[in-house]
């Protein structure tokens, strides 16, 4: 009777260990894929894009995730366009300076006021 309750624990710390491998796997995996690495730019184009349909920009490094450095442009439709870092192009660092100048437009929060 004993060796059966030993033999039951022993398999259960298995099956607790197995468990717990397994789950940390699955974490680490989700965890990897959540970085961003799927909205990398993994080439540039150095086609001019027309500042009126670009709305924002960001800067992607090679010193995290993505391997390239390069500047990501989201159009109004909400594409993202892969161009070069702005300092291997003039036409990305007058196009950033651009869209750094645009006033923001902001929705007013809230009802309307009436005018009197």
């Amino acid at each position: 009777m004993q060796r059966d309750n030993m033999m039951f624990s022993n398999s259960m710390t298995l099956w607790t260990g197995a468990l717990l491998i397994l789950s940390v796997s699955l974490w680490s995996c989700t965890t990897a894929q959540s970085d961003g690495a799927a909205d990398c730019c993994l080439t540039t184009s150095h086609r001019r894009i027309p500042q009126r349909v670009v709305t924002s920009f960001t800067i992607q490094t090679s010193d995290g995730v993505c391997r390239i450095p390069a500047t990501i442009f989201v159009t109004k439709k909400g594409l993202k366009l892969c161009a070069p870092f702005p300092s291997e192009n003039n036409w990305v660092s007058k196009l950033i300076d651009h869209i750094l100048a645009a006033p923001v437009h902001r929705k007013p929060k809230g009802k309307k006021q009436r005018r009197q």
